[in-house]
């Protein structure tokens, strides 16, 4: 089974720059979109009812922020919205799908660098989170968290690691919160599998930055520890161009 996660920075633009082909060349099992900046009524039929795929919207109370989406070929056994706190569901930030084998979250983790109160926001949102797959891997199931974190973890995470270190994304209290997440019972898959790699996820449109790849890895599929054994492989698609962010990939044996 194959699953991509892709923040696209808006559902109707990507479609533009080749999204549908590259559905279709990939055939991903699962698609998880992030950021769609759109309600499914905005959209057009070629996106709603891309063949083979099902698909199912989860957009913010606010017309073209934030927003989820996921495609899938097989149905679920269930799928429902949000997390335990209604504070946080007003977005469209969060997607569960649950099959047979594992329990997936699509997330568009909250970007805290407007303000204060928004970091605030986005820690509060992170701790609900944390608490909701801990309930899950303590009833003994297996969870996989994939998305746009908008925190890089470590200095290999990032070109530019001292020069961002106050900067939300990669503060100490955002990397501390993912050492948290990690000690649950959760890992990240890429750097298990590619412990030394350097590789981005996400490059801003500013200084030319994806040319030079000064870039983040910033989106990230977070297994349960005991269901690693089950991945087959990870990879970054950073060739794929479309948004800031390009996709990322989690196979399944």
């Amino acid at each position: 089974m194959k699953i991509i996660s892709w923040n696209v920075n808006g559902i109707r633009a990507v479609e533009k720059k080749g999204f549908i082909p590259f559905i279709e060349a990939e055939q991903p099992d699962i698609l998880c979109l992030q950021e769609t900046k759109a309600h499914d009524h905005q959209l057009e039929e070629s996106l709603l009812n891309i063949p083979g795929y099902t698909a199912y919207f989860h957009s913010g109370e606010r017309k073209g922020y934030s927003g989820t989406a996921v495609y899938y070929k097989t149905a679920p056994l269930t799928i429902k919205t949000g997390l335990s706190d209604p504070i946080f569901n007003n977005e469209g930030r969060t997607i569960i799908l649950e099959y047979p084998d594992f329990i997936l979250y699509n997330v568009y983790f909250p970007n805290g660098q407007k303000d204060d109160e928004r970091l605030q926001f986005k820690m509060d949102f992170n701790h609900c989170l944390l608490k909701d797959v801990q309930a899950l891997l303590e009833s003994d199931k297996n969870v996989i968290v994939c998305g746009d974190i908008n925190t890089a973890h470590r200095e290999s995470d990032l070109k530019n690691p001292k020069e961002n270190s106050k900067r939300s994304g990669f503060l100490p209290i955002e990397r501390a919160w993912i050492d948290d997440f990690l000690n649950i019972g959760m890992v990240d898959s890429w750097r298990i599998q590619h412990p030394d790699e350097i590789k981005y996820s996400w490059w801003s449109y500013r200084f030319n930055a994806r040319n030079n790849n000064a870039g983040w890895r910033i989106d990230s599929f977070f297994v349960s520890e005991k269901f690693m054994p089950k991945v087959d492989s990870t990879d970054i698609l950073n060739d794929v161009t479309g948004s800031d962010h390009c996709p990322i990939v989690l196979t399944l044996k």
